[in-house]
């Protein structure tokens, strides 16, 4: 192009430059105006309901819909140079004419102020009590607080240089706040209460090493909280977990009214008297998605869940509580790796028990892209990373909400970020306005306003403390879940299995699907412990007693004692409770479909019978290895052929043993996907399994290769009935291995190797292999400790290095006859578990004095 084109392009190259500008500063405005008009639009129709609903405390209602009006004028002549000014005079009058809500500035409102809590391994990970893993993350520095909207005047009552105050709770006369306070990284969370008017604090609970966190008052003002007194921790890692608690008034006569074996948190009251909590639970399903809201009895009877516990996302649901003069509750809709914040939802639980539609408001407005139903296990959908994935949605958020608080079915306080973790005081409404109240520049947590309520109705409790046991029926277990479709006369026995909880844990870990620490299974974090069964009626019904305050759930068993459906929760019975359900996996939201003439309620209640003997940690090594010593290591050992395809051999590795990990790593499991009836589809099983509930028949025994080979008549084998049973019901409790939690060797490589990691570095270094990695030693362990000569990792090496190696593992092999391990025969606790029990046994004594009195008051 010559010069002279140039010169007579330029001039159009300019003016198309300057006409683009243009064009892109009229889009920018009209977005702006857009923008602006909807904050009046919205602002509007919370005048006009403000205005309608509460003339005589809102009168200024008429003088803001002018102002309202005039501001839309001034938008339409305002051009890009006042946009800003402009932006500023309309917020400054929205929070003006929101801020006069009568429901906001009838009384002040309470709040805390503290930093947010550092990021951890769960969002129930907040309390960071003194003597566990998380304690350094304690910041203290707090305040309680109240605001008076009218006159603006801000009131301390509590200042804490060290400490943190949370949780708070006003009593229905609005004269008394509960708390929870931590003075110093060296204290521990307790309880207290405030008398507003003279402003004296009383301590309602104590103790060391635990946590006392989120109380509320029950209509009789006894106090629910959630408590660590009894020790017990995450499973899928190392962190302390809470259940709820009850107590009288003045801190007396403390027990436990929630056995769940994770975290129990946040209760709030319903109107009709019961506890709404969120839980924190998972038997054989994967832990992201199994926290969701549950209910129960202030006597802590008839635990149910209530929304969330069979979907993906949201990962957390927290802080419920119900909106006034509806059926609906409002809550914090979070992630499973996050602090306890998110999004904030109203649920509708007549819509659903689980998913997006239930949610019928939510802040912000669109939760669809992030809410999932089921997902349908393995139809091609995402599957879910524990450290990512669906259950952690809600970490993508830009701005975060938590503890709502609903002032009616309309306006809602909310704490919400503004930059960064700081939060402020929020109002939010269903007109689409959120108005910044009040900030501080560390934090505003907790806001509700100082008043009387109305207290919910009492409910007496049913608990009779004279007894150890509670009763339990099933109405027809052809009932829910899909088992309508199973043929009646199929379900033989109902088996009763307890999933106890972690007492103890390991620094190191066994790190596959969650963080198991010490490594307790191939995959799954669970233990378990049969109780044992009882028989099932033709008509579907069952009636038993089972041991009060006991977490357990239950299988339904053909006449193989195979299992046909599981339930993939767990519950309690308390002392002298009669539980019901309508049947397996029971619609909670349809009325019961049964007469009282059912068969197992015609006759006394069927006492638990046993398993092969007393009930006891299901443990592989000794329940189900013996099989295979008996029946099958005579062909599939090390050193012969049928050992190449699989080798059932009981040799122990640096975790587990040789034929744990051939069978899991075989398909001795196959998990649901698409086509539940075709049992010839393999599929491993690489977690807890989906969050769905699960049609029958969609894993375990009935669609075990091993069950289907050994049932086939593998080689002419006959193998007795106990013995099948054995593998059997091995695979329907979702092939657990160690039977404890407890570890001899807590400072080794996944809290399991009787080599310490100076060996296991050595051996790295003479072989070349990551011994005591997962990454090998999921193929099969590398190190064999039964018959060192067999191990893997000595294939190929020089002599010299052959010689020292099997050394190394000769003298793992020596440590194991001298202190075995928990898989082991002969296995004995190390003394700082021994003392953990007894921490526990001496807290279950003080437990069992406050029942005592219980027992008494009642009797009076």
């Amino acid at each position: 192009m010559n010069k002279a084109m140039l010169l007579f392009l330029f001039p159009l190259i300019v003016v198309s430059a300057q006409t683009s500008e243009i064009a892109s500063n009229e889009q920018q405005i009209n977005k702006v105006h857009q923008e602006l008009n909807d904050k009046l639009n919205s602002t509007q129709k919370a005048i006009i309901h403000l205005t309608d609903t509460y003339e005589d405390e809102y009168p200024n209602g008429q003088q803001y819909l002018k102002q309202a009006a005039g501001f839309k004028d001034q938008i339409q002549q305002t051009t890009s140079q006042d946009l800003t000014g402009l932006r500023d005079d309309i917020n400054a009058f929205q929070k003006t004419a929101l801020t006069e809500n009568p429901l906001v500035n009838r009384q002040p409102v309470l709040f805390v102020v503290r930093d947010q809590y550092l990021n951890d391994h769960h969002s129930t990970a907040t309390m960071f009590q003194t003597g566990e893993i998380n304690t350094s993350s304690f910041r203290g520095g707090s305040a309680l607080k109240s605001i008076d909207f009218r006159t603006g005047r801000i009131t301390t009552w509590l200042e804490l240089n060290d400490g943190i105050v949370r949780d708070l709770e006003v009593h229905f006369d609005g004269q008394r706040v509960l708390f929870s306070m931590r003075k110093s990284i060296e204290d521990d969370y307790h309880i207290y209460e405030m008398d507003m008017e003279s402003q004296q604090i009383k301590q309602l609970t104590d103790g060391g090493g635990l946590s006392d966190i989120d109380p509320i008052y029950l209509p009789n003002d006894d106090i629910v909280f959630v408590s660590t007194r009894e020790p017990k921790f995450c499973q899928c890692n190392r962190h302390i977990m809470g259940n709820l608690f009850r107590m009288g008034p003045q801190g007396d006569n403390i027990h436990q009214i929630g056995r769940n074996t994770l975290f129990e948190g946040h209760p709030s009251l319903l109107p009709d008297g019961r506890i709404l909590y969120d839980r924190w639970e998972y038997v054989d399903k994967h832990f992201g998605p199994a926290f969701g809201l549950w209910t129960t009895y202030p006597d802590g009877t008839n635990h149910v869940v209530y929304y969330g516990n069979n979907a993906w996302s949201p990962g957390g649901i927290m802080d419920a509580r119900s909106i006034p003069d509806t059926s609906m509750l409002i809550a914090t809709l979070g992630s499973c790796h996050d602090r306890p914040w998110g999004a904030i939802g109203i649920i509708d639980r007549e819509v659903g028990m689980d998913g997006n539609e239930p949610v019928v408001h939510s802040w912000p407005d669109d939760l669809s892209s992030l809410i999932t139903n089921n997902t349908g296990y393995g139809k091609g959908k995402q599957r879910n990373h524990p450290h990512g994935g669906q259950i952690d949605n809600f970490t993508r958020l830009e701005q975060k909400y938590e503890d709502p608080f609903p002032l009616s079915d309309t306006y809602f306080l909310c704490s919400r970020t503004i930059e960064g973790e700081r939060t402020g005081i929020f109002l939010l409404d269903r007109f689409g306005n959120e108005i910044c109240l009040y900030e501080e520049q560390q934090g505003c947590f907790d806001p509700m306003p100082l008043k009387p309520s109305d207290r919910p109705t009492y409910i007496p409790s049913r608990v009779d403390y004279s007894k150890d046991t509670g009763l339990l029926y099933v109405a027809d277990v052809y009932t829910g879940g899909g088992m309508e479709q199973v043929e009646r006369g199929v379900v033989k026995t109902l088996r009763v299995i307890e999933a106890p909880v972690k007492r103890f844990w390991t620094q190191t870990n066994w790190n596959l699907d969650a963080t198991q620490a010490p490594a307790m299974n191939f995959n799954c974090t669970n233990n378990k412990r049969i109780l044992g069964d009882v028989p099932v009626e033709n008509d579907g019904s069952a009636y038993l007693e089972v041991p009060a305050d006991t977490f357990i759930y239950f299988q339904l068993l053909d006449q193989n004692g195979m299992m046909v459906q599981t339930m993939r929760s767990g519950t309690i019975v308390r002392p002298g409770e009669l539980q019901g359900c309508i049947g397996c996996h029971d619609d909670r939201q349809a009325a019961p479909k049964f007469s009282g003439d059912l068969q197992a309620l015609q006759r006394k209640p069927s006492n638990i019978e046993h398993w092969y003997g007393e009930p006891r940690d299901f443990n592989y090594l000794t329940e189900v290895q013996p099989v295979f010593d008996r029946y099958c290591v005579k062909c599939h050992d090390y050193d012969k052929k049928a050992g190449e395809a699989l080798n059932l051999s009981g040799d122990l590795g640096l975790a587990f043993n040789t034929s744990y990990l051939e069978l899991r790593n075989k398909s001795a499991l196959r998990w649901y996907r698409d086509q539940p009836s075709d049992k010839k589809l393999l599929v491993k099983a690489v977690d807890d399994g989906p969050a769905e509930v699960l049609p029958p028949y969609a894993w375990g025994s009935h669609r075990s290769r091993l069950v289907d080979v050994i049932q086939s008549g593998h080689q002419n084998l006959e193998i007795d009935q106990e013995s099948m049973a054995r593998i059997i019901t091995w695979i329907d409790l979702n092939a657990p291995y160690y039977g404890s939690y407890a570890s001899v060797y807590p400072d080794n490589v996944f809290g399991r190797s009787p080599l310490t990691n100076d060996q296991i570095d050595e051996l790295r270094e003479l072989t070349g292999v990551m011994v005591g990695d997962i990454s090998t030693e999921l193929e099969g362990s590398q190190c064999n400790f039964t018959r060192p000569e067999h191990s893997p990792c000595l294939i190929g090496l020089s002599p010299a290095n052959y010689q020292r190696a099997l050394e190394i593992i000769r003298e793992g092999k020596m440590a194991l006859q001298q202190k075995p391990r928990m898989d082991m025969p002969g296995a004995q606790m190390l003394e700082c578990d021994v003392v953990t029990l007894e921490k526990y046994e001496s807290r279950k004594r003080e437990e069992d004095k406050a029942k005592k009195n219980l027992q008494l008051l009642e009797l009076q």
